[in-house]
This record gives C-alpha cells, sequence and structure tokens, in this order.
C-alpha cells in the first residue's frame, strides 16, 4: 500500500509539471519572434525551475532521465520519418548519409583533438567529440517545420535525413569509448564491425518491419478511430525494442519505418500525422524540461570557458571542415555548403548521451555532462538563433508559399478512393484569373473550398479564382497529373 502522503505529492509534481510545460507553449510564440529555437526556451525554464535556481524541483534521477529521453526520442523519430517525402531520399540520401556516418566520426575525432588540447585526457576527450558529434533530429525538426521557414527542398531534405539518421553512429562512438575508459583500453577494430552491423541490422528491420506492419494497420478495423495511433505507437515501440535486442539501431529502425508508413496509403493517415506530432512536441517539452532540471548552474560557472570553446570550436571548425570536405562529390552550390556547415544543431541528443557515462561511473563524468549540456546551450543560441538570418542572407528561401491559414482534410478508419489537393494560386499560374467554369476539369474532380485571406469561400461556376487564394480540390488519384498540369505543384499544407 502506498503511503498515505503518495497522491499529494503525485499531484505536486503533476501541478509543477503542467506549469512547465503550459508556460513553455504559452511562450513558445515570443521565442519564435526572437529568433530563439524552442527547445532553448524548454532547457531554460528546466533550468529556472530546478535544483539552484527556485529550487522547487529537486530532479537528479540521470537513469530516469536517460530511459524517458530514449522513449522520447524514438516517438521524435518516428513523428519525423512520418513526415518525410519519399521523394527526399533520392535528392537527400546520399549526401546525408556521408554526413550521418563519415561526418559524425570525423567531427567525434576532430573535436576530441580540441578538448585534448583544452587539458582532457585522451578518454575524456574521445567521449566529449562522440557525444557532440551528431546533429539532433529534435532541434532539426523543430526549427526547419515547427518555424514555418521556406528552406529550399534539397538543403531541407539533406538536414532533416541527416539528424534522423546519424544518431546510431553517435550512440555506437559513445558506448564503444566510454566502454574503453572504464577498462582502460583502446579501441579496437571491433567498434568499426560494429558501426556496419548496427547500421545495416537497424536499415533491414526498419525497413522490412514497416512494410510488413502497413497490411496490419490496412485491415485491422478498429472500432474508434482513437485506437489507429495506439497502434502505431505501439509498432515503433516494437520496432525500437525488437532491433536493439538483436543488436540493430533501434533508432534507425524507428525513422525508416516511419518513412515507409509516411508514404503509404493508410486508414485515418491525417489523424495519425496529427497525433503524432502532438506526441513529437509533447515528447520535446518533455524531454528538455527534464534535460533542463538536472543542469547545476554552479557547475555550468566552472566550466563555461572550457565549454564555449569547444562549443565554438565546434561550430565554426570541426563541422565546417567535415563538410568541406565529404561535400565534393555531390555537387552542391558554395551557398548549399554553408548553410549545411552552419545549421549543425545540437539538442536533446547529447544531453541524453551525456547521462550514459554518469551511469557507467566513468572518472568526471559530471564534468563531461556539463559541458556538453554548455555547447548545447551555445550551438542553439549560435546556429540555432541565426537559421532565418542564414536562410535569407545565403538566398535559400524557397519562395514555396506558406501553409494555408485552415487545413481541409477527409478523415476516415476506412480506405478512400480519392483525395484532396490544395492549391496556391499565384499570378502566373494558368488558373488565375479564370472563373472555375472556365476549367477543363475531369468528370470526376471538383472544387471543393477556397480560401481567400481570412475568409472561406464556397465555389461556384462564375466564381474567379484570384491570385493569393487557397484552392481544394477533390480528384481520383489518375486525374492527379492533369490537374497538376493546370493548377502547377500541390502545397505541402
Amino acid at each position: 500500500m502506498p503511503p498515505l502522503d503518495e497522491p499529494l505529492t503525485t499531484a505536486v509534481m503533476l501541478t509543477i509539471f503542467g506549469a512547465l510545460a503550459g508556460f513553455s507553449a504559452l511562450f513558445s510564440r515570443t521565442s519564435d519572434r526572437a529568433g530563439i529555437p524552442l527547445f532553448l526556451l524548454f532547457l531554460a525554464i528546466g533550468m529556472f525551475a530546478g535544483n539552484e535556481a527556485f529550487g522547487f524541483v529537486r530532479f537528479y534521477d540521470y537513469k530516469l532521465a536517460f530511459r524517458l529521453g530514449v522513449a522520447a526520442l524514438v516517438l521524435i523519430l518516428f513523428d519525423g520519418g512520418l513526415n518525410t517525402p519519399i521523394s527526399s531520399l533520392a535528392r537527400g540520401l546520399a549526401p546525408a548519409g556521408m554526413l550521418a556516418t563519415v561526418g559524425v566520426a570525423g567531427t567525434a575525432l576532430a573535436l576530441a583533438a580540441f578538448a585534448r588540447l583544452l587539458g582532457f585526457a585522451w578518454s575524456e576527450a574521445l567521449i566529449v567529440g562522440s557525444i557532440v558529434s551528431s546533429t539532433d533530429a529534435a532541434a532539426v525538426f523543430a526549427v526547419l517545420r515547427g518555424s514555418g521557414l521556406q528552406l529550399q527542398r534539397r538543403v531541407r531534405y539533406t538536414l532533416e535525413l541527416e539528424s534522423g539518421l546519424n544518431d546510431p553512429m553517435a550512440v555506437i562512438l559513445t558506448l564503444g569509448f566510454t566502454e574503453a575508459a572504464l577498462s582502460g583500453t583502446t579501441v579496437s577494430w571491433g567498434l568499426a564491425l560494429m558501426v556496419v552491423q548496427q547500421l545495416a541490422i537497424g536499415t533491414a528491420l526498419g525497413i522490412g518491419f514497416g512494410y510488413l506492419a502497413r497490411p496490419l494497420l490496412r485491415h485491422a478495423h478498429l472500432p474508434e478511430a482513437g485506437l489507429y495511433p495506439v497502434l502505431t505507437t505501439a509498432i515503433a515501440a516494437l520496432i525500437f525494442g525488437i532491433t536493439t535486442l538483436l543488436q540493430g539501431s533501434g533508432f534507425m529502425a524507428v525513422y525508416l519505418a516511419g518513412i515507409v508508413f509516411g508514404n503509404a496509403s493508410l486508414p485515418y493517415k491525417n489523424g495519425l500525422l496529427r497525433v503524432h506530432g502532438a506526441s513529437a512536441w509533447l515528447s520535446q517539452v518533455v524531454m528538455f524540461l527534464m534535460l533542463g532540471l538536472l543542469s547545476v548552474p554552479t557547475r555550468l560557472i566552472d566550466v563555461a570557458l572550457v565549454g564555449l570553446a569547444l562549443a565554438l570550436l565546434l561550430a565554426f571548425v570541426c563541422r565546417p571542415l567535415v563538410v568541406f570536405l565529404l561535400m565534393p562529390p555531390f555537387r552542391y552550390p558554395l551557398r548549399e555548403v554553408v548553410y549545411l556547415c552552419w545549421i549543425g544543431l545540437r539538442g536533446a541528443v547529447p544531453i541524453v548521451l551525456a547521462t550514459f557515462p554518469v551511469l557507467a561511473g566513468v572518472p568526471n563524468a559530471l564534468r563531461i555532462f556539463d559541458v556538453i549540456f554548455f555547447i548545447v546551450a551555445i550551438s542553439a543560441l549560435l546556429p540555432g538563433g541565426t537559421v532565418r538570418w542564414a536562410t535569407r542572407k545565403l538566398g535559400l528561401e524557397s519562395g514555396e508559399p506558406p501553409p494555408p491559414h485552415a487545413v481541409l482534410e477527409i478523415t476516415s478508419t476506412k480506405l478512400l478512393e480519392g483525395e484532396v489537393l490544395s492549391f496556391f494560386i499565384d499570378p502566373a499560374t494558368a488558373v488565375s484569373g479564370s472563373r472555375i467554369s472556365q476549367l477543363p476539369f475531369p468528370p470526376d474532380t471538383a472544387v471543393m473550398l477556397i480560401i481567400r485571406g481570412e475568409k472561406l469561400i464556397a465555389p461556384r461556376g462564375p466564381t474567379v479564382l484570384q491570385p493569393g487564394d487557397f484552392v481544394y480540390l477533390f480528384c481520383p488519384p489518375e486525374d492527379r497529373p492533369f490537374v497538376q498540369l493546370i493548377f502547377g505543384r500541390a502545397t505541402e499544407g
């Protein structure tokens, strides 16, 4: 039987979490206008509330933080995969794969060399370099997708794919160098074999389980729509768990399975995307708040100079050096290479990985954790806080229209024939200025709704399509090529 004060303690904990999470959500718009990444806001609120600040939250459980962080990353990566179009693989997979493997290893070694010069032992320096070697999926997805940034597709796809694929390499390197530090031995070629094994098994099982689970979802015929996200979340958890138990990369498997799912015709698909999007945002809030609570400001002050130096070296030397060495075969223009160099965001993954040396009992592990925390915070302020400026300065805005204020969709627990498409009417669009009755629609295609500014307009034959309109059409799949011929490319909104 639980202690009598346990319900009260639980109520206090939920009250504090509700207040912190709600405050983070409400001030997210202020953070976005100021150009500060949301994850830094969540970290700051956690730091402000915990330990040595106001101190009304005492949280030192690194094991719980590690476990919750991994669970949150599974949800974030699965959502990232669901929203990754298959066309992005052709555009960005090869360079992203290179950055996610060779690039991560190169960044880890380069930063480790600088850490050694700054006084770390080699065993500690290699751990530090490994932990911050990968870009962070949570941070990249939040900045590129959550801020309304209209970045050119090839660059965006490369950054997103890199962040979704590079966690396994960082995890393997961190585990390998941590074990070496504990045993006092050097890292053998077995680590390279482990990298190949984990990536190969993770890729095979992620894609394989994704395709196997597609018919399960299609033929499940669940009685309530709300059960479909439960099923897909369970599938994501099983894929991560089974792949990890089979010595593969669970993170890679979950991300690739999400891509397989997201590019399939599934029942209740729009609802699935919404629910998993909300789960990913909640995971980010919980993860960054929790990690902020783990920080100890007085310890951070002690490592400020070293942390600042390593953060600047990572942003201005290590990441650019690796990207410039690896990108020439892919023939990216110089401005795109510079952008890839700069937008190497670090976030929750390094902080979660930094708990592992603490749990393993590595000497000076708390100092390593504090340095990593400092590097992540500086990364958020420098590359993270200048994403929009860098995008405009380098001329990498896509020019695509923003998503409409309202979204029209059909939600069904059964697969239906036909689809709803959204188009933005640009002045140069062929249909601009035309009446709906003048357009040569196929027999089974029709305009469903027009969004003009803040107004919803019911389409009629005499209705004229004006520049700036968002037009929603229903059409059978076979009519889509013709509709896109006269309306242009469908919007992502």
